[in-house]
């Protein structure tokens, strides 16, 4: 039996056949042209991307520990969370692209350690919106069989591309609905700062964040946002995070509402009232012209003495909640 998607007109957020963000949001900053953006594409610094390939650890993903969170980043926004013998996998993008179109947009050397055929069996599947860097139809294939169930935000369900009988097992949710994730969690679709669109079409879906509640545990799942009054909100009704998982890399000042600069990651840690932060939207792919590791290094700098723990793994380096955050500075080279 094919599932009948929700109507989209369920949203508050959806008005004149478009989803809204919850301030007045324009994707490109006042008087920013398109002949600016296609003359700094083609005037792109050599910098944006690494000099030799990113380093990585080899981990098993079918034998990590299960008495505390484990996040397991496989560079930019895809990262495995495993507790309590539950895999939850978030954006998982493992094509080597980031664009529609395998010769854009392409992973960085040494990011390709990880495909979908290292993955364990998936019970959650989480997508925080459509565009291309977090939603990967081959990878989505790759890994459809080996997965229980997937969740997204409104409108998403039509953007993976199942096979007729195949989406039964998607739940499309709104901002603030909680839906229980067996045995015994918790996730809660909270608003982003940010839009959606695959080709030209614009804002026909929804994108979001997330709150993952756990036994003992609490964590931010950010996806992409710019920053804005919902990371209080959301700090204020299920705070404190044991760990935030935020965006910080890929900002341009022609863009400065849709995603943040490292200050603003900071500061939304902040507004969430994280113990801990982990800095993903980096280290895979260039969407923007700032080096390709500044956005980790402004970070740290900027966290220097806040009391925020700011981790930084390897891609595949497991980072466990409450008790190991690697620290090491692998990027300076």
């Amino acid at each position: 039996m094919k599932k009948k998607w929700r109507p989209l007109s369920d949203s508050a957020h959806y008005q004149r056949n478009r989803f809204l963000n919850l301030s007045v949001t324009p994707v490109m900053a006042e008087g920013v042209s398109f002949s600016k953006l296609l003359y700094d594409y083609i005037r792109r610094p050599s910098s944006i991307t690494p000099s030799r390939p990113v380093p990585s650890v080899q981990t098993d993903l079918r034998t990590l520990p299960g008495d505390a969170p484990v996040i397991v980043w496989f560079g930019h926004s895809s990262y495995l969370l495993h507790y309590r013998d539950t895999n939850i996998l978030a954006d998982p993008v493992f094509s080597g692209h980031a664009s529609p179109l395998p010769g854009m947009v392409k992973a960085f050397a040494g990011t390709g350690v990880y495909s979908a055929t290292d993955m364990p069996p998936v019970d959650h599947l989480l997508l925080t919106h459509n565009h291309y860097d977090h939603l990967d139809r081959k990878t989505i294939a790759a890994l459809q069989s080996r997965t229980g169930a997937f969740y997204v935000p409104l409108g998403v369900g039509r953007d993976i591309g199942c096979p007729p009988g195949k989406d039964l097992r998607i739940t499309e949710m709104d901002w603030w609905e909680t839906v229980s994730l067996p045995p015994d969690i918790q996730l809660t679709a909270t608003p982003a700062r940010h839009f959606s669109g695959r080709g030209l079409r614009r804002a026909t879906s929804l994108w979001a964040s997330y709150v993952l509640q756990m036994p003992g545990y609490t964590i931010f799942i950010g996806g992409d946002s710019g920053y804005d009054t919902h990371f209080k909100a959301i700090g204020d009704k299920y705070g404190p995070f044991d760990l935030a998982i935020l965006e910080c890399g890929q900002y341009n000042t022609s863009w400065p509402y849709i995603h943040m600069f490292p200050e603003q990651t900071l500061q939304a840690a902040k507004d969430l009232q994280a113990k801990a932060l982990l800095p993903v939207h980096w280290g895979k792919f260039a969407l923007a012209n700032h080096p390709w590791n500044e956005p980790v290094r402004r970070l740290t700098a900027a966290a220097a003495g806040t009391g925020i723990t700011v981790t930084t793994p390897l891609i595949g380096e497991p980072v466990v909640v409450g008790r190991s955050y690697p620290q090491q500075p692998w990027w300076e080279f």
